[in-house]
């Protein structure tokens, strides 16, 4: 009681401990990735008041243009975006979500975000921690006639970029969370020691940077002028005749058309590599439940872990382990590659990594259905002269059906929904190794919300037809069992 008392104690006073900790130090340890995007700090009007009159050292001001995405038109495919009335459009848009940080041919231009590679032809703009830095080029802006300091002009820039950025944002700091706004027609824009440079051109490529006035790296913990960038976003001004504007279509049609351009192969690898895979996963469960049923006590909990393990360990774990055993690095792996059978990143891949994380379903449920029969049945038809091969297959496998299949259909969803040993061992290829698990992930990751929710759907009804088979079928067995009772 006293040891209880204690334990609670410590850990009563831990939790005290870490909610008194500032968040600060937490914080802290958390900015050390330059490429996790970072949620802004909503700047309010007093800070905006502020950094009106400290201004910078090209001569700009926060704006204070309001603007909203209302009126503006974007494209289907999220690049373009025109507003009735307006004597420019924004065209080619892109949203950078990660930098680099790395000096190229030997020199350091800060944390870079590439643009592309037509020189004074994008707006370029850069969010930072509280505010966010535009660049309109000069040359595009006279051509359109934009005046930069137009709060008019500065307004129809933000409602296009707020529209534009919102659709690309996958669910990250969006540019509409930023009040502060500063519009620069200068290359280089300096603010409290930080330096923003656009329309770099190195080496045929054009980049926008932020680095420190005095060349340092401003990603740095340490540097006292620590600031992350979060995210980067690139228009070409154009004018409202280069842009056209198509609108999706709605209701039936949107889901006609949505159908009709999915790509399918997802479906047909998953159902291929689970129909392939269930086969394995059934004999080598029944195989392995049989092998352990006449195991002395010690040797079955030692083989019983062996095969139930695959289970407990992280899906990625196995991966890793198989990857590690198929690949190159061992002569087993090696052997299959000499041959022309690579193991990895095949359809292959795909049924080992199904086999090797459902296995454990198929095995506990059959072995469990094993150890439930009657011993002196089983011995009874061995008197009988009934071989072990004929038992098995003439009393083990009908009297125990019920468990049998509820661990096949356990084992084959498992299988369908396997995700991080199948990516570890097979890869993302599509139409050959790209399941649905898979595509979900890599179709969110590329901003496809619509596709990932359908797969995601269709995961889930497969799912459901698991469980309500089960239960349909254990009402089966109950209503049957109780009627032999009887």
């Amino acid at each position: 009681m006293r040891a209880r008392k204690f334990i609670a104690s410590l850990v009563l006073s831990a939790t005290l401990a870490l909610s008194t900790l500032p968040a600060a130090a937490f914080a802290d340890d958390a900015l050390g990735d330059v490429d996790s995007p970072r949620t802004p700090t909503t700047s309010t009007s007093a800070a905006a008041t502020s950094a009106d009159a400290e201004g910078s050292a090209s001569g700009e001001s926060a704006s204070d243009a309001e603007a909203t995405a209302d009126g503006v038109e974007v494209s289907r495919e999220g690049s373009a975006a025109l507003k009735d009335g307006a004597s420019f459009a924004i065209g080619d848009f892109s949203r950078a979500q990660k930098g680099s940080n790395r000096a190229i041919d030997g020199t350091y231009y800060g944390y870079s975000y590439l643009v592309g590679q037509e020189e004074s032809a994008f707006v370029q703009v850069i969010a930072a921690d509280k505010y966010v830095v535009a660049y309109v080029p000069a040359a595009a802006a006279a051509k359109l006639g934009i005046d930069v300091q137009s709060l008019s002009d500065q307004a129809q820039l933000k409602s296009y970029f707020l529209a534009l950025d919102d659709g690309q944002a996958m669910g990250s700091a969006k540019l509409s969370e930023y009040d502060t706004w500063y519009f620069t027609s200068e290359t280089t824009f300096d603010k409290d020691g930080v330096r923003f440079m656009f329309d770099q051109v190195i080496n045929g490529n054009v980049y926008a940077s932020v680095i420190g006035v005095d060349g340092s790296d401003l990603t740095d913990s340490e540097n006292s002028l620590y600031m992350k960038p979060s995210f980067g976003d690139f228009g070409k001004l154009t004018s409202p005749d280069a842009v056209s504007i198509e609108k999706a279509p709605e209701g039936l049609a949107a889901v006609g058309e949505f159908l009709s351009n999915l790509d399918w192969s997802p479906l047909w690898v998953s159902l291929r590599t689970t129909g392939i895979a269930i086969v394995f996963i059934v004999i080598l469960g029944l195989l392995a439940a049989y092998f352990c049923l006449n195991l002395s006590p010690r040797m079955k909990s030692i083989f019983d872990a062996i095969f139930t393990i695959p289970m407990v360990l992280p899906p990625t774990v196995c991966g890793f382990i198989l990857l590690f055993v198929c690949g190159s690095n061992t002569a087993f792996g090696q052997f299959w590659i000499d041959i022309g059978f690579p193991l990895i990143f095949s359809p292959v891949a795909c049924v080992i990594a199904a086999v090797v994380v459902a296995f454990p379903l198929m095995y506990r449920n059959a072995l469990g259905a094993f150890e439930g029969l009657d011993r002196n049945m089983l011995d009874a038809a061995r008197t009988l002269g009934w071989s072990n091969a004929k038992i098995f297959r003439k009393l083990m496998l009908p009297l125990s059906w019920s468990s049998i299949a509820a661990g096949m259909v356990l084992a084959f969803a498992r299988a369908l929904g396997e995700f991080g040993a199948t990516l570890f061992m097979a890869g993302n290829y599509i139409g050959i190794t790209r399941t649905i698990p898979i595509a979900i992930y890599f179709e969110w990751m590329n901003g496809n919300d619509s596709t990932a929710w359908f797969w995601t759907l269709i995961i889930i009804v497969f799912s459901l037809i698991v469980i309500v088979f089960i239960n349909l079928w254990s009402n089966h067995t109950t209503k049957y069992r109780k009627r032999e009772q009887k």
